[in-house]
């Protein structure tokens, strides 16, 4: 790939557009807002100046709602070889494509499984899609050029390719983003009108279950209006859930003592099930999970603190596999926990010590 033509420069269309141009590829970038485009190309993502033929890629980068009619206005201008879309959905864009009677020879589509809670071009970064999945749903009518160029951008952004069926995409993608993002939502709206005094005891767990609650509503409501039935088939089994794990709450508050051992059993059984599904959250590098245990750090919320800690952790010879920050309320203090191997947990404690630094245990 030596061209290529971006059109939409959001967080996707940018990150894609610096990965290429950083790998020696010419981008040329457009948006229905010119300043946008003109924000991409200052970024280093490419040029905003017209391409002089067909390049050999085009990436439409175009909310779910706008990808067919970009893509078929692109197609029937020849703007390029190949023609890629990163929509959040693939089913709906691909039979409007087809219904508009357009030869889907040289497309395919395709769905990066990376972003952020921001959006737009400043919000983006060419190693935003490193090691993350990017899904490819060709049909038996993609030429294999065209899913050689679509390799080929995945390889330039550093990403790992999954061949799916788009309804299937369709399906998994309402089941691990689309439905948790609505969940998440719902437990945040919570939030908005609860007393000041509730609120201050908010901590890291009710921070990671609302996180993804901050993104753009004008955006999800894009993607969800383009994959309404799957979401919708979740929720709905979630609903049930949620039913059977009041009346378990209900019954927990009985003066009948075999209610409340009935309600316990609910809501021991709701736990449990959650366990079993949470093991299945792919660990590290999409390797099975592991069990890591915890290092408790008290911290000065002070510049250059982490920094010590993991120059102090990589000294001992011990690698943090994550991280979570706890700040503690109405103080310039907090908990830095390392999760590490079982085995390192002694090895990093005891340098740490050394070092001065206050553990929690």
């Amino acid at each position: 790939m030596r061209t290529a033509l971006v059109i939409g420069t959001g967080l996707i269309g940018t990150s894609a557009a610096l990965a290429l141009a950083q790998r020696g590829v010419v981008v040329h970038l457009t948006d229905h807002d010119p300043e946008q485009a003109r924000t991409a190309a200052a970024l280093g993502a490419g040029t905003d100046e017209t391409p002089t033929g067909p390049v050999d890629l085009a990436i439409v980068a175009a909310p779910p709602a706008h990808v067919a009619a970009t893509l078929a206005d692109a197609m029937r201008r020849g703007a390029a070889r190949g023609y890629l879309d990163v929509a959040s959905v693939k089913g709906g864009p691909r039979r409007e494509l087809e219904a508009l009677g357009l030869d889907l020879s040289a497309y395919i589509g395709s769905h990066p499984m990376s972003g952020r809670e921001k959006s737009g071009p400043l919000a983006a970064s060419g190693d935003l899609f490193e090691g993350r999945p990017w899904v490819l749903t060709p049909t038996r009518d993609t030429d294999t050029e065209v899913l050689n160029l679509a390799l080929e951008l995945v390889s330039h952004c550093r990403a790992l390719p999954v061949v799916m069926d788009a309804d299937a995409h369709d399906r998994a993608v309402a089941l691990v983003s689309h439905m948790p993002h609505l969940v998440s939502s719902m437990v945040a709206a919570r939030l908005q009108h609860a007393e000041e005094t509730a609120v201050r005891l908010c901590g890291q767990g009710i921070r990671d279950v609302t996180r993804i609650a901050a993104s753009d509503p004008r955006m999800w409501i894009d993607i969800l209006s383009a994959n309404p039935g799957p979401v919708a088939d979740l929720l709905a089994d979630v609903s049930a859930d949620l039913d059977e794990t009041v009346l378990a709450l209900r019954a927990l508050q009985s003066s009948d003592e075999a209610k409340r051992r009935e309600g316990a059993g609910g809501i021991e059984d709701m736990l449990r099930r959650g366990n079993a599904g949470q093991v299945r959250v792919p660990g590290k590098h999409g390797a099975a999970p592991l069990t890591y245990e915890t290092v408790a750090v008290l911290i000065d919320d002070q510049p250059g603190q982490l920094a010590r800690i993991f120059a102090d952790a990589g000294a001992a010879g011990v690698n943090v596999e994550d991280v979570r920050i706890e700040h503690a309320t109405g103080r310039q203090a907090g908990l830095v926990q390392l999760m590490v191997e079982p085995k390192a947990v002694p090895v990093l404690s005891a340098a740490l010590r050394d070092r001065g630094w206050a553990l929690r245990q």
